[in-house]
């Protein structure tokens, strides 16, 4: 199956962690950050850390639209289903999230809320179609991969005259996340998450293409390679970055050239800007505010847009305590440094965002490398197979 099995041959993985090994200068320490769930995922999920040399390290960033969704915006899609009496309609991780007072879309649908996971912006469509009478709401949320078919909804809901429809709009962009971070204390002053270079998102740059990366990878001189998700891509774009920091370029190099140009999906992107247009700030779980990082609906398609429509009113709201996901998302610290990782937050009880989907940090370690952090003891040998051994 071309671009399949032929992008997981575990023969050439480790021929190309070898190609790693001899390369990655022995005296220097190479932090690399996957900015993309997916990679995250497939990272986890095939091994890659087993196959790098110890002095190379793979940085989990914050790229699960999923895991970077703050409480305060699932609150209101809730307040829209419980007390609005809006069907509330949107992708199925985005039920799962945990949001203010224990609840989450889920459980408020076991409250009586008309919730409904849907498998794409245009099935919104269809259930506000079949519910004139009903206000119907769709929570929007996504890179710049998931934009355009949000952005084509609103434009059709228009020519329809559709009085009943609205979007919750939480789309986030990704470069100005990637500034953010390298803006961040712990990257800039205090040196806490040392990141070398990015390994840059692939289905989100099929979009955007590479050129939006081209500034900061001069500016901040940090490199990036985008990268498929197969295992493969992953140990390509690593090998790729290590030859850049050795040779002290900071370029934006493509290693997914089978989908990725450098200026993307033109036709998407003049649908986006049609539509949409960039927020001053939005907050993200674990990063805070970030200034034109996201996106809102233009005042031209303003009736359908659910904030005005409902006249909500944003508040943040803090994460529970006890979860560490913030600094998991900005590469501070590992999922096993969390303490209620895999015992009170768990796939099934998701109590952080990360360990929602299977693109988050948590739930990826959870899944595929957990049981890696167990340290293995030698089993005690019992005295009288001793004395056999030493009789053979």
């Amino acid at each position: 199956m071309k671009y399949i099995d032929e992008f997981r041959d575990g023969a050439l993985a480790r021929q190309i962690g070898e190609h790693i090994a001899d390369e990655a200068d022995p005296d220097r320490h190479y932090g690399l950050m996957e900015f993309c769930g997916g990679h995250t995922h497939a990272i986890s999920r095939y091994g890659v850390p087993e196959l790098l040399p110890p002095n190379v390290r793979m940085i989990h960033g914050p790229g699960c639209p999923v895991c970077v969704l703050p409480i305060g915006r699932i609150d209101l899609a809730i307040h829209l289903a419980l007390t609005r009496d809006a069907i509330v309609c949107t992708y199925g991780d985005t039920m799962r999230v945990p949001a203010s007072d224990g609840l989450s879309l889920i459980k408020a649908k076991a409250r009586g809320g008309d919730i409904r996971m849907i498998y794409s912006a245009a099935d919104a469509l269809t259930i506000a179609r079949a519910n004139p009478q009903r206000e119907v709401v769709f929570f929007a949320i996504g890179f710049e991969t998931t934009t355009p078919p949000t952005a084509l909804t609103i434009r059709q809901a228009q020519r329809e005259g559709l009085t009943n429809f609205s979007v919750l709009c939480c789309h986030v962009l990704t470069p100005p996340a990637i500034v953010h971070i390298l803006e961040s204390p712990e990257v800039r002053d205090f040196g806490i998450v040392p990141i070398d270079g990015f390994i840059g998102p692939a289905h989100v740059s099929i979009v955007i293409g590479s050129a939006p990366y081209e500034h900061f990878a001069a500016s901040y001189r940090k490199p990036v390679v985008i990268a498929g998700f197969e295992p493969l891509d992953v140990m390509q774009a690593i090998l790729m970055l290590v030859r850049q920091v050795n040779e002290g370029r900071a370029q934006v190099e493509n290693e997914f050239i089978r989908a990725v140009t450098r200026t993307g999906n033109l036709k998407a992107q003049t649908l986006v800007a049609d539509v949409l247009e960039p927020r001053p700030s939005f907050e993200w779980r674990g990063l805070g505010e970030v200034p034109h990082s996201a996106l809102r609906i233009r005042s031209r398609y303003r009736q359908f847009d659910a904030e005005h429509r409902f006249e909500l009113n944003y508040r943040c709201v803090p994460d529970n305590k006890a979860c560490e996901c913030g600094a998991i998302l900005r590469g501070v610290k590992k999922p096993a440094d969390c303490k209620i990782f895999g015992t009170v937050c768990t796939p099934e009880n998701p109590i952080g965002s990360c360990m929602v989907s299977s693109e988050g940090a948590c739930a990826a370690h959870y899944t595929y490398g957990r049981f890696r952090d167990v340290p293995i003891v030698a089993a005690p040998v019992h005295a009288s197979a001793h004395a056999t051994a030493q009789a053979l």
